[in-house]
C-alpha cells in the first residue's frame, strides 16, 4: 500500500532543508570570512611595523640609504622569515648569475676559491680552458690582493664580490706560491662548464663522474654513454658523490636512456596535486650498473641514484646521501630580481621521499683513510662479482 505525503508537508520539508543548507552555508562562510579578516589583519600589523620601522630610520639614520640596496634587503628578509633553508630571494645581479651558471656558462676567471687559515684567499680549484689555467695559476696558490685590495684587510666576501665582472673585463690577482708573489693579469670571459667526465676502466667498466646537472650536462651525459659503449664498456659506474643537484629536466635526460619506460618520480604540492617531473621512454640500456654517492650527494643527484636503484638498474655504493627531497621554482619579480621558492616534495614512484633522510646505500662503505677511494674500489668489486 503505497503512503501519500500531503503537499503541505512535502513544502514543510523543502522549507527546512532550504533551512538547514542556508545556515550550513552561512556558518561556513563566516568562518572563512573570519579566517580572511584575521589573515588580512595579520598582514596589516606586519606592513604597519614596517613603515614605522622605514620613518623612524629615515628620520634618524646617520647618512645615505641605497634605495635599491633597502629593497633588495627587504625582500631577502622576508624569504629568509619563513624559515626555509632552500627559499631565498637573489638580487638583479644574483639572479643573472645564477642563471649563468644553470646553463653550463659562466662569465669570469675559471676559479673555485677558499678562505685560506691566513685571511686570504685559496686557490682549491681551476677549471679547465679558462683565463685563470691559461695564465698558469693553480690550486693552493693565495691570491693576497685584488685589484689593489688587500684581501686579509678586505674580508673573503669582499674578495669574492671584486671577482665579479663582466666579460672582456681585466682584473689584478697578486698571488703568493712558495714565498714567491706575482702579478696576473687577467681578462673576464665566457667559460663552459664541464659537468661530466668519462673513461674506460678494466674489465670493460665504463666509468662516468658527474658533478651537477645543468643545461648542458644532457649533452655531456649522452655523448659519454655513446662513447663508452661504443668502445665495449659493459657495466657501467655513475659517481655522483659531492654532486649538490640541480635542473630536474637535465635529470630526466641524462636517467631517459638508462630506464624502462614509464612515470620516474612525481611532485607532491601542498594542495595536494600531483605531477609528473621525470619520464623516461622505451628506449633502455641494458647492462649492470652501480651508483657511488656519499653524505654531499643531494637533490637531484640523490633522485639519479634512487631511481636507478628503485627501478632494479642499480646498485648503490657509498655513504648516506644528504637527504634534499623537495624542489623549488624561481620566479621574476618586477625589480629584475627572482625569488627562488620550495614548492613541493618529490619522490620515485616506488619509494617514499627521502627529504631529511637520505638515500641509504645497498652497499655502505666510508673512505676512512687518506688516498684511498674505498667506494670508488667497491664500486668496480660489485660490478666484478655481477658478470
Amino acid at each position: 500500500m503505497n503512503k501519500k505525503i500531503s503537499l503541505g508537508l512535502s513544502l514543510s520539508l523543502i522549507a527546512v532543508s532550504i533551512a538547514v543548507t542556508f545556515i550550513l552555508t552561512s556558518f561556513f562562510s563566516l568562518q572563512s570570512f573570519n579566517k580572511k579578516v584575521v589573515d588580512v589583519n595579520e598582514k596589516s600589523k606586519k606592513y604597519s611595523s614596517l613603515q614605522v620601522l622605514d620613518s623612524y630610520v629615515r628620520d634618524n639614520y646617520f647618512g645615505d640609504i641605497d634605495e635599491k640596496a633597502l629593497s633588495d634587503g627587504i625582500m631577502k628578509g622576508y624569504i629568509s622569515g619563513i624559515g626555509d633553508k632552500y627559499s631565498r630571494y637573489l638580487t638583479e645581479t644574483e639572479y643573472l648569475t645564477e642563471k649563468n651558471e644553470d646553463s653550463g656558462e659562466l662569465v669570469g676567471l675559471g676559479l673555485t676559491l677558499a678562505e685560506d687559515e691566513s685571511g686570504y684567499m685559496r686557490i682549491s680549484e681551476v677549471l679547465e680552458d679558462s683565463p685563470a689555467s691559461d695564465s698558469g695559476l693553480a690550486e693552493d696558490d693565495i691570491i693576497t690582493n685584488i685589484d689593489g685590495i688587500d684581501i686579509k684587510e678586505a674580508g673573503f666576501d669582499v674578495g669574492m664580490d671584486a671577482m665579479r665582472g663582466t666579460e672582456g673585463s681585466s682584473i689584478t690577482l697578486t698571488v703568493r706560491r712558495e714565498g714567491k708573489t706575482t702579478d696576473y693579469v687577467l681578462v673576464r670571459r665566457t667559460i663552459k662548464v664541464k659537468t661530466v667526465d668519462a673513461e674506460m676502466l678494466g674489465n670493460n667498466i665504463g666509468y662516468i663522474k658527474v658533478t651537477g646537472f645543468k643545461k648542458n650536462t644532457p649533452d655531456q651525459f649522452i655523448s659519454a654513454l655513446e662513447r663508452l659503449t661504443a668502445n665495449g664498456a659493459k657495466s657501467l659506474i655513475f659517481d655522483v658523490r659531492d654532486n649538490n643537484g640541480g635542473l630536474v629536466p637535465a635529470l630526466e635526460e641524462c636517467l631517459d636512456p638508462l630506464l624502462p619506460e614509464g612515470v620516474v618520480a612525481t611532485a607532491e604540492y601542498n594542495d595536494g596535486r600531483s605531477e609528473t617531473i621525470v619520464y623516461s621512454d622505451d628506449s633502455e640500456i641494458d647492462m649492470p650498473m652501480a651508483v657511488i654517492v656519499n653524505e654531499n650527494t643531494a637533490s637531484a643527484a640523490e633522485l639519479f641514484a634512487a631511481a636507478l636503484k628503485d627501478s632494479g638498474k642499480a646498485v648503490i655504493v657509498g655513504s648516506q646521501t644528504y637527504g634534499k627531497g623537495v624542489m623549488q621554482v624561481t620566479n621574476e619579480m618586477d625589480d629584475g630580481g627572482a625569488v627562488v621558492l620550495t614548492v613541493a616534495e618529490y619522490k620515485t614512484t616506488k619509494s617514499e621521499c627521502y627529504n631529511g633522510v637520505g638515500i641509504t646505500p645497498d652497499v655502505q662503505v666510508e673512505n676512512e683513510v687518506e688516498g684511498i677511494d674505498s667506494q670508488y674500489s667497491k664500486a668496480i668489486e660489485v660490478l666484478m662479482d655481477n658478470e
